[in-house]
């Protein structure tokens, strides 16, 4: 990125766009995360691994799909895999660690809620609550990095890019950060409902 579009995403994070940017990145993560978790609790559970085991596969897949859904509009954008890569690791890493580590201390805290299956109201109460103190946690850290011209920042030139018109780029799907969040959001309800009914035999 050019020190150019750095400054001038610099700037506008200190005059007023900063907060709707820290929201935007901050969702954006918060979604590739609670993809990779409940991705990584589903395989661990179908392949009887126990709580360790799968709780290092769910982080490992909620950094995954974290970079992978930043990835994607960059390269659509015309960025190559390496590049995009880059720009990627260096602006997502500290969000997703921070909101994998909080969201993890809530689900210890909450009893029952580290042992639960995907068939357990607990955790499908659980799951939200500790996304909304990830979210929490995470959004002053991208929003201290907007404000410094790091993080999303480092995307910011790209996101505004046309889509190309022709290529293998074009196939290359870039849904938005309210469509995922619509989608995550509507798989935790039908998970809860499910549960629910479970419980009630």
């Amino acid at each position: 990125m050019s020190a150019s579009h750095t400054s001038d995403a610099h700037a506008h994070a200190q005059h007023g766009g900063g907060r709707a940017m820290a929201a935007s990145a901050t969702l954006h993560c918060l979604t590739g995360c609670a993809i990779g978790e409940v991705t990584g609790l589903l395989v661990g559970t179908a392949l009887g691994l126990g709580t360790g085991p799968t709780l290092v596969l769910a982080v490992a897949l909620a950094f995954v799909f974290g970079y992978t859904l930043s990835t994607l509009p960059l390269l659509r954008a015309g960025l190559g895999l390496g590049a995009a890569l880059s720009v990627v690791l260096a602006a997502d890493t500290l969000s997703i660690a921070t909101m994998e580590v909080v969201d993890n201390l809530v689900m210890a805290v909450i009893p029952g809620a580290m042992d639960a299956g995907l068939v357990n109201v607990v955790f499908w109460v659980s799951m939200p609550v500790a996304l909304a103190v990830a979210f929490a946690a995470a959004y002053p850290v991208n929003a201290w990095l907007l404000a410094r011209g790091r993080g999303h920042a480092l995307t910011h030139e790209f996101h505004g890019a046309p889509a190309p018109v022709a290529g293998w780029r074009r196939f290359v799907p870039a849904p938005g950060t309210g469509t995922l969040v619509a989608v995550i959001a509507s798989f935790m309800v039908g998970g809860l409902v499910v549960s629910v009914a479970a419980s009630l035999g």
